[in-house]
């Protein structure tokens, strides 16, 4: 409990600030609040789905790779299935590793933090070597607590690497781009999903797993440009959206299954104590952020370490074939 007191002390920087507007602001953002759930449409069928095999001409065992999460996880908005997250994650681990990949994506649209444990629990089934989470922006809408939310993606990070997967979060988008929500909200929906970020960063490190932060990364796009960006809905990420997201998530998921992918540090790249760490990831965009030591220790005067890296984004590439073949006959004899 006073690991997740700490992580949800380190999300309040600044937090002061947009708890003294909420009081201000309360009734003006309560309305701006129900006028963007009227005007953002409900999800009125799943997603498509891209499990399946990928790259099954390639040689040597398949990497068993597992989506877990929200809407943008499980893909809600593309119109093809190899548009979705998880099967551009899939595609370009097949291409980089050189070996098949067998997807499965377990997220479900409208998740929170508080309804990862079923996720995970389906995960373990699978016996996945990889596993990536994108999940907080339901969070942020449902004001769940912090705390709450910190204290379940721990919970699904310790498990996960217990049993021996590599874990990669992608940390909460920013939902200070989304059109149907106007200022002052946007404003709050910006810090609240940054504070969240941070907290995110310091809970899956805690953890033993790596992060990608996302908001940054995607927002200035995402602002420029929303009709191609967005989907129909104009609250969910278009193909091209979600390309993006898989672009900045790839390169750290490729580096967690094989050490060849691991690039030496460039200048402002390093080892930071994971409270600086976190904060910095939040302000630059695709930032990975890893367990570090130093001199053997993994924790110093200023708490744990961590590792602080600006990957180049893979490009989206042309599409590896997926093979659909049943994917619970697939994860038994792969």
């Amino acid at each position: 409990m006073g690991q997740v007191k700490r992580i949800a002390r380190l999300a309040a920087y600044g937090g002061g600030t947009a708890t003294a507007a909420g009081v201000l602001l309360y009734g003006v953002v309560l309305g701006q609040a129900m006028i963007a759930k009227r005007t953002i449409p409900m999800p009125t069928e799943p997603p498509p789905r891209g499990d399946g095999l990928y790259g099954a001409g390639l040689p040597g065992e398949p990497v068993r790779f597992v989506m877990l999460g929200d809407s943008s996880a499980a893909g809600y908005g593309a119109r093809l299935p190899e548009e979705t997250v998880a099967a551009v994650i899939a595609t370009g681990l097949a291409e980089k590793l050189g070996r098949p990949v067998l997807m499965r994506c377990l997220a479900v649209v409208g998740a929170r933090s508080p309804d990862l444990p079923p996720q995970v629990e389906a995960a373990l089934e699978v016996g996945p070597d990889l596993v990536v989470v994108c999940i907080g922006g339901n969070d942020v809408t449902h004001r769940v607590a912090v705390g709450v939310s910190t204290r379940f993606l721990i919970d699904a990070v310790t498990t996960l690497r217990a049993a021996g997967a590599e874990v990669v979060v992608g940390t909460c988008p920013d939902l200070g781009t989304i059109r149907p929500i106007q200022r002052p909200l946007r404003w709050l929906a910006k810090l609240s999903s940054r504070q969240l970020a941070a907290a995110q960063t310091v809970a899956v490190i805690e953890a033993g797993g790596r992060t990608v932060s996302l908001a940054n990364l995607l927002a200035p796009a995402f602002y420029q440009d929303p009709e191609r960006l967005f989907s129909w809905d104009r609250f969910h990420p278009s193909a091209e959206g979600y390309a993006a997201a898989a672009g900045a998530l790839l390169p750290t998921a490729a580096a967690a299954l094989d050490p060849r992918f691991e690039q030496p540090l460039s200048a402002g790249e390093g080892v930071r104590t994971l409270p600086q760490a976190a904060v910095e990831a939040v302000n630059a965009g695709g930032t990975e952020v890893s367990p570090a030591s130093v001199a053997g220790h993994e924790h110093g005067p200023g708490g744990r370490w961590a590792q602080l890296r600006h990957r180049a984004r893979w490009p989206r590439r042309p599409l590896i074939p997926r093979q659909t073949v049943p994917v619970e006959s697939t994860m038994e004899t792969a």
